[in-house]
């Protein structure tokens, strides 16, 4: 089934054929794709940032160096009033660890509490054990920062 699920009011997730539905991006007014993969394609449409994140679901990548610039660049369009989309191929394991390291990171909430909100938004969430692994340490790297390094409250 083709769909974007809501995970915040501005931040989504996906597989990749739904990214690429341009009725899809459009209805849900997105305006910034991050592609956690290596081959998966971008939506076609010009008007519609992206970045890639060239990691395979192998419970062996590093993700983790990724989750900051990830969770920087959702809040980034978040606050200019944009709206994100975060996809992998089958929307629930890579898509799913950059959304809980950005809730962990800007909602300043816990990897628990993240992960619970991106479940509920995408019933299938499932990051693969070496993500998790990773989350739960980037956890406590946000622990150790000064909370006015942590990033704002929405």
């Amino acid at each position: 089934m083709l769909a974007l699920c809501k995970v915040t009011d501005a931040l989504f997730m996906s597989n990749s054929r739904s990214a690429c539905n341009e009725n899809l991006l459009a209805q849900e007014r997105i305006s910034f794709c991050i592609n956690v993969s290596r081959q998966q394609p971008f939506p076609s449409s010009q008007q519609i940032q992206t970045l890639r994140i060239p990691v395979f679901d192998d419970p062996s990548e590093d993700l983790y160096r990724y989750f900051e610039r990830c969770s920087d660049a959702i809040e980034g369009t978040v606050q200019s009033g944009g709206k994100c989309l975060v996809y992998c191929k089958n929307g629930r394991s890579r898509s799913a660890a950059i959304c809980t390291a950005y809730l962990m990171r800007h909602q300043n909430l816990s990897l628990k509490d993240a992960f619970e909100i991106v479940k509920t938004g995408r019933p299938v969430a499932d990051p693969n054990p070496g993500f998790w692994s990773q989350l739960q340490k980037y956890e406590k790297h946000l622990q150790t920062k000064p909370p006015s390094q942590k990033g704002t409250l929405q």
